[in-house]
C-alpha cells in the first residue's frame, strides 16, 4: 500500500479551524489515504494566561477564533512553523494574503519535492512593474510545488456548525483534484472540481471588494435592490478583469459556488460587508472598525482594492473598472463615501 498523506493547516483563524475540523475529521474516515494526525499551525497567543495551542491541544476548540466549536481530538496545534510542515505531503494555506510570502519564505527549504500545495487565501500581492501576482502563483514560485485553490460560498460559522454549502476546487491535475474532494468533501460541504483554477482564485479575491460597496450601500441606508445593483455590476468587473488580465477563463467557472454564489452570500453576511456598512454609518476608518469589531482576524476587501487598484492605475484602466476604483478611493479617503451611489449611476454597463 502507498503510504498516507500527511497533511498540515497553515493557519488557525476562523476559517482555518473550520477547515481543519472538516480535514480532521476526514482524515479518520479515510485512513487508507490520509495519516490520522493532522497538524494546524497556530500563531502562538495568550488566552487569559494560557497558551492558545494548549487550548486547542486540551480542549479541542479555538477558544479565540472559533469558540463552541469542537474540533477532532486527532487535530494538533503547533506554535512552530517548520515543525508543523517539514513532513507534510499537502500543506493547506488559510492565512491573510499579506503573510503568504513570508511564510513561505520560512519553510522553502525543508517542502518535500512531492508536496501538494491548497490555498483557501482571498487576494493577491502587489508585484514589481505595476502587476499582481495570485497567491497560487506565490506559493508555487517560492515552494516550487504545485498549487490547488478552493473558494466558495462558505461564511466560516455557518460551515462550522455544519450548514449545509458548497465549494469549488480548481486543479488542473484530475488526479490531485479527486484526491482533494475527498480531503475536503462532507455529507454538508460539496465540492464540485473544475480545471480552471486561475478564474476559481480571481473570483475568490475579487469579491471582497464588491462585498465592501455591498457594505457600502447599506450603511447609506440603501435597500435590497440597491445591493443588487451592486453585485450585478461588481460581477461583471469580475468577469472583465479575468478577461482582460487572464484570459481563457470559462464562463462556466462564474456559476459555479466560488463564482456568483460566493459574491452574493459576501454582499449579505461577509466580514467586509458589515465593516463597510458600519464605515459609513460612523465615519470611522476602516483600520479602526477592523480592531473594533474583528476580535484579531484580518479584513481582506480593502487590501484587495488597493492592490487591484495599484495594477489598474499603473495600466491606466481606472475607467474601465470604476466600482472596484471607487471602492478604493472610498476606503482610503480620496472620495467620500455618499459618493458610491452616484458611481453606480454613471457605470458604462448603463451607457
Amino acid at each position: 500500500m502507498a503510504p498516507t498523506k500527511k497533511v498540515c493547516v497553515v493557519g488557525s483563524g476562523n476559517w482555518g479551524s473550520t477547515i481543519a475540523k472538516i480535514i480532521g475529521n476526514n482524515a479518520l474516515e479515510h485512513p487508507e489515504l490520509f495519516n490520522r494526525e493532522v497538524l494546524m499551525w497556530v500563531f502562538e497567543e495568550l488566552i487569559d494566561g494560557e497558551k492558545l495551542t494548549e487550548i486547542i491541544n486540551t480542549k479541542h476548540q479555538n477558544v479565540k477564533y472559533l469558540p463552541g466549536i469542537d474540533l477532532p481530538t486527532n487535530v494538533i496545534a503547533v506554535p512552530d512553523l517548520t515543525e508543523a510542515t517539514k513532513e507534510a505531503d499537502i500543506l493547506v494555506f488559510v492565512v491573510p494574503h499579506q503573510f503568504v510570502h513570508r511564510l513561505c519564505n520560512q519553510i522553502k527549504h525543508l517542502v518535500k519535492p512531492d508536496c501538494i500545495a491548497v490555498t483557501l487565501i482571498k487576494g493577491f500581492e502587489v508585484a514589481e512593474g505595476g502587476g499582481i501576482h495570485l497567491i497560487s502563483e506565490v506559493i508555487r514560485g517560492e515552494l516550487k510545488i504545485p498549487c490547488a485553490v478552493l473558494m466558495g460560498a462558505n461564511i466560516a460559522n455557518e460551515v462550522a456548525h455544519e450548514n449545509y454549502c458548497e465549494a469549488t476546487i480548481g486543479c488542473k491535475n484530475p488526479e490531485v483534484g479527486s484526491l482533494l474532494k475527498t480531503l475536503f468533501q462532507t455529507a454538508y460541504f460539496r465540492i464540485v472540481v473544475v480545471e480552471d483554477e486561475t478564474t476559481v482564485e480571481i473570483c475568490g479575491a475579487l469579491k471582497n471588494i464588491v462585498a465592501v460597496g455591498a457594505g457600502f450601500a447599506d450603511g447609506l441606508g440603501y435597500g435590497d435592490n440597491t445591493k443588487a445593483a451592486v453585485i450585478r455590476l461588481g460581477l461583471m468587473e469580475i468577469v472583465k478583469f479575468c478577461e482582460v488580465f487572464y484570459p481563457g477563463a470559462r464562463q462556466g467557472t462564474f456559476l459555479e459556488s466560488c463564482g456568483i454564489a460566493d459574491l452574493v452570500t459576501t454582499c449579505y453576511g461577509g466580514r467586509n460587508r458589515r465593516v463597510a456598512e458600519a464605515f459609513a454609518k460612523t465615519g470611522k476608518s476602516i483600520d479602526v472598525l477592523e480592531a473594533e469589531m474583528l476580535n484579531g482576524q484580518q479584513l481582506q476587501g480593502p487590501a484587495t482594492a488597493y492592490e487591484v487598484y495599484f495594477m489598474l492605475q499603473n495600466k491606466k484602466m481606472e475607467d474601465r473598472f470604476p466600482l472596484f476604483t471607487a471602492i478604493y478611493r472610498i476606503c482610503k479617503g480620496e472620495k467620500p463615501v455618499a459618493d458610491f451611489i452616484d458611481c453606480l449611476k454613471s457605470h458604462p454597463e448603463h451607457m
